[in-house]
Parts: C-alpha cells; structure tokens; sequence
C-alpha cells in the first residue's frame, strides 16, 4: 500500500543525495580551474569511451545544450588543460572524435575514486532482487528527468 510520507523521504534522499554530488564536482571543477560544464562533457566523454561509443563536437554540444560556438569554446578550454584531444576519424578524415587523455581520468580517479569506491561497498550490502530496484528506481528517475529537458 502506498506510503506517501515513506515516499516523500525518499524523495528528498535522493534530492539531498544529488545535492551532495553537485557540490562535490563543483569542488572537483573549482580545484582544477574547471567550469561545471566541463566536468559535464568529461563525464559524456567518459561515459560513451566506456559504451565503445565514438564523440564528435556535435554530439558532445547536443549532450549538454550548447551550441556550436559554446561547444568550440568548451573543447578548446579542456584541450587547453590536457583533459581531452582533438583526433581524426580513421575511417573518415574529415571527421574529428574528441577524446578524453588519461591524465583526466586519474585526475578524476583521485577525487572521485574514494566515492565511488564507498557506493560499491554500499551497495555490496544487497542481494539481487534489492539491487534490480535500485537499478530500476534510479533509471526511472534519471528517463523522468530526461523527459524534462
């Protein structure tokens, strides 16, 4: 039977929890002269490199509402930084991938490594059938926020 009172603290777990996040790589960006959009894309970047996914600029500015010349800017700042490169398509010369560098990856490794590291020890703690309803509850969640872009 519904809880709505059950139901609300959820809600705000999870608000609370997103909070927390954000503010954690809003440090990570202002430590590493980064803005959080930069931060963004390093995690697009990041995420399609591990779905064997290729990047373009276009792709990459379509994932997080820039526009062309926002999304230029935003490549040359992190080019600018080491965090990604500029690389042409092997099979199509006149495209070009962003990728990310690895000193990116293990500069996020140090930050974010010790957080991570602690949701998998939490998430150790359940079986299964818990873990489908996590998993579950987190992708409505994130396709109902998508839903609202």
């Amino acid at each position: 039977m519904p809880d709505p009172e059950r139901e609300m603290e959820i809600v705000h777990l999870l608000r609370a929890a997103t909070v927390e996040l954000s503010l954690h790589s809003a440090r990570f960006a202002n430590r590493n002269g980064m803005h959080p959009t930069d931060v963004r894309a390093l995690i697009a970047l990041m995420d399609a490199s591990r779905a064997g996914e290729e990047m373009t600029a276009g792709r990459l500015g379509a994932l997080l509402g820039l526009n062309s010349a926002g999304t230029t800017a935003l490549v040359d700042r992190l080019e600018r930084l080491g965090h990604v490169r500029r690389v042409r398509d092997g099979r199509d010369r006149r495209r070009v991938l962003i990728e990310v560098d690895e000193r990116a990856v293990e500069l996020g490794w140090e930050s974010f490594g010790p957080l991570i590291g602690r949701a998998v020890e939490l998430l150790n703690g359940y079986d299964e059938r818990e873990l489908a309803a996590i998993r579950g509850f987190l992708g409505g969640v994130r396709d109902a926020a998508a839903g609202d872009a």
